[in-house]
C-alpha cells in the first residue's frame, strides 16, 4: 500500500503557465491540452429571476428529472445535482470511514487527490473503488464485471456522453454504488460547473447534506434543464465530434504517431519525446497534454472549427 498523501497533482487548462513560459497573451494560445468540446452548447435566454432570488426547488427537481430521463437513470437511484464533478469528487471520501481505496492508474489524478485528503490509503481490493470510465487519459472502457464487491465504488462517467451505449449507469441502483456525470466537457460548458452524483439513495441524500443548501446556481439549473432536453443538438454533436477525431487521428498519423487511446474528445498518442512535441507546439502557441509518469504520451483535445490550419500548420512546421 502507498500513501496518498504525496500523490502528485497535474492538469490541462493551465494556459497561465503556458504563457509565462513561452510567452504571448493567454487570449492568443490554442488549448489542446483538456477534453472539452470547442463548440460548446449555446446558452439560452437566463430569466432574470435565476439571477435574483435563491435558486428554486421544483426547477431543481426539473433538471434532476431531465437527467434521469436523459441518462436513462434506474428508478431505485438517486440523482443529484451538484456544482460541478470537482465538488462531488472532493466529498465522496467522506462518506465512508477511511480505509484502503483502490484506484487503477494511470487516470484522473483528482480522485486520489480527494482520498488522500479524507485520510486513505491507496491498494488491492480496498474498501473503496474507483473507475474513470472511459478513461482518462487511454480511454479504457471498464465492464461491469471487473467491479469487486466494495463499500463504496465510484464510476466516473465524466466522457461517456460521446458513447452513451458503454454507460455503466445500469450499475446505479446497486448498494455503495456512484455514477458521475459531467456537464462541462460534452456540452462544453466547464466554466458553468454542474455535475450530477447518481447512484446509492443513501450515499447520494449524504452527498446531497454535505453539499448544503442552494447547492446549483439558479442560471445552471435553467441552461441544465434545456440542454439535458435538447436531443437534436445532442445527435449532431456526436456525429461531429466522431469525425472531428478522425480528422485529428489522420494528421496524427501522418506523422508517424501511434495512437495510445482516447475518446472522441480527446486523443493520447505515443510519440518519441512528449516534453518535446509539447514544447514545439508551445513555441507556436499551442498546448497540449503531458504526463509525469510517461515520457512518450502526448494527449491532445480538439480544435475549434476555425483553429483547425493553426494544427495542421503547426504539425507541419
Amino acid at each position: 500500500m502507498s500513501d496518498l498523501r504525496h500523490t502528485p497533482r497535474d492538469h490541462g487548462g493551465d494556459l497561465d503557465d503556458a504563457a509565462a513560459r513561452f510567452g504571448g497573451a493567454r487570449t492568443a494560445w490554442l488549448d489542446l491540452s483538456t477534453g472539452i468540446n470547442p463548440v460548446a452548447y449555446t446558452v439560452p435566454a437566463i430569466p432574470a429571476a435565476a439571477w435574483t432570488t435563491l435558486p428554486d426547488t421544483t426547477a431543481r427537481a426539473a433538471l434532476e428529472q431531465a437527467a434521469r430521463r436523459f441518462w436513462r437513470v434506474p428508478a431505485r437511484a438517486g440523482v443529484l445535482a451538484a456544482p460541478g464533478t470537482s465538488s462531488l469528487i472532493a466529498r465522496i471520501p467522506a462518506l465512508r470511514p477511511a480505509a484502503t481505496v483502490t484506484i487503477p492508474s494511470p487516470t484522473y489524478n483528482e480522485h486520489r487527490a480527494a482520498f488522500r485528503a479524507a485520510g486513505w490509503r491507496l491498494g488491492d481490493n480496498g474498501t473503496a473503488h474507483v473507475a474513470v470510465h472511459p478513461n482518462n487519459p487511454d480511454g479504457r472502457l471498464w465492464r461491469r464485471d471487473e467491479f469487486p464487491t466494495a463499500a463504496l465504488t465510484v464510476i466516473d462517467e465524466s466522457f461517456c456522453d460521446t458513447a452513451p451505449q458503454e454507460s455503466l449507469i445500469a450499475m446505479a441502483d446497486r448498494p455503495g454504488v456512484i455514477v458521475l456525470k459531467s456537464v462541462g466537457k460534452f456540452w462544453g460548458l466547464a466554466g458553468m460547473r454542474l455535475g450530477f452524483a447518481i447512484g446509492d439513495p443513501q450515499l447520494i441524500a449524504r452527498l446531497g447534506e454535505l453539499l448544503g443548501p442552494w447547492p446549483v446556481p439558479g442560471p445552471a439549473i435553467h441552461v441544465g434543464s434545456v440542454l439535458l432536453n435538447d436531443a437534436a443538438w445532442t445527435e449532431r454533436t456526436r456525429e461531429r465530434l466522431a469525425a472531428d477525431i478522425a480528422a485529428l487521428d489522420t494528421l496524427m498519423s501522418r506523422r508517424g504517431v501511434e495512437l495510445v487511446g482516447g475518446t472522441t474528445l480527446f486523443r493520447t498518442y505515443a510519440v518519441d519525446d512528449a516534453a518535446a512535441w509539447q514544447e514545439r507546439l508551445a513555441q507556436r502557441q499551442i498546448w497540449t497534454r503531458v504526463f509525469p509518469y510517461s515520457k512518450h504520451w502526448l494527449r491532445l483535445g480538439l480544435p475549434a472549427p476555425e483553429s483547425w490550419p493553426r494544427l495542421q500548420g503547426a504539425l507541419a512546421g
